[in-house]
């Protein structure tokens, strides 16, 4: 186990920031072991999620592919439920799609928030130290599946904070199409398992999220989810 991983685990568990600055050969070997820690504490693995899916943020962080990390069950918050702010550090939420996996194909698909909030100082990190933090995933709610619908290519997207529209776009900000996002968390996780879910990326930009305040996505065709942050 590197310090690194003991040190980021430290930062989730105890809800404080660390500085960055790290040089980091193997991030994802760091992510794992991020990722087991949480699992040698009882946690099983839920699923996967991608990020830098949109053209903007692969280019605001030089790159041309995306990331990606891994979700565990205490990561998910049930639809309507409560995010509690007091184990987070700063918080946003973006609205996604989200995949069921059955025989490592989508099953259904369904509206969703991914909760996002990174273990380094003021939400400022290299793209190594973002992928050792596990692409920042903090947690997740997820809509009401639905079947697979013949186009997910261009849906209206809304993020809505305390009722007041917050963001507007749509899902062709998911690598033109979630599904694409979809065959791209398979090449990179190598195997998706049944029942396991898959977060396709941000269709907007995220928002912050703070005391007291509901945040849902609406997503056309497909429904919505939401949550409300603890007072």
């Amino acid at each position: 186990m590197t310090s690194l991983a003991v040190l980021l685990d430290d930062a989730l568990t105890t809800a404080t920031e660390l500085p960055g600055g790290h040089q980091i050969p193997d991030p994802y070997a760091v992510q794992r072991e991020v990722v087991d820690l949480r699992l040698a504490r009882g946690e099983t693995i839920a699923g996967v999620k991608l990020g830098l899916t949109s053209k903007a943020k692969m280019q605001q962080m030089g790159v041309d592919s995306v990331i990606w990390g891994w979700l565990t069950d205490a990561m998910r918050i049930e639809d309507g439920g409560v995010l509690d702010l007091a184990a987070r550090i700063h918080p946003k939420v973006e609205p996604e799609v989200a995949f069921l996996v059955r025989d490592g194909a989508v099953a259904a698909v369904a509206p969703a928030l991914e909760v996002i909030d990174s273990r380094w100082l003021d939400f400022k990190f290299t793209l190594d130290e973002v992928i050792a933090d596990n692409t920042s995933a903090a947690g997740f709610v997820v809509g009401s599946w639905q079947p697979l619908p013949s186009g997910l290519g261009d849906l209206e997207v809304r993020l809505l904070l305390d009722d007041e529209v917050a963001e507007t776009g749509s899902t062709a900000a998911i690598l033109g199409d979630p599904l694409t996002a979809f065959a791209e968390a398979l090449r990179l996780a190598g195997t998706l398992e049944d029942d396991w879910i898959v977060l396709a990326g941000a269709a907007t930009a995220a928002v912050r999220v703070g005391p007291g305040q509901s945040v849902r996505v609406e997503v056309a065709g497909l429904g919505a989810a939401s949550l409300k942050a603890s007072s």
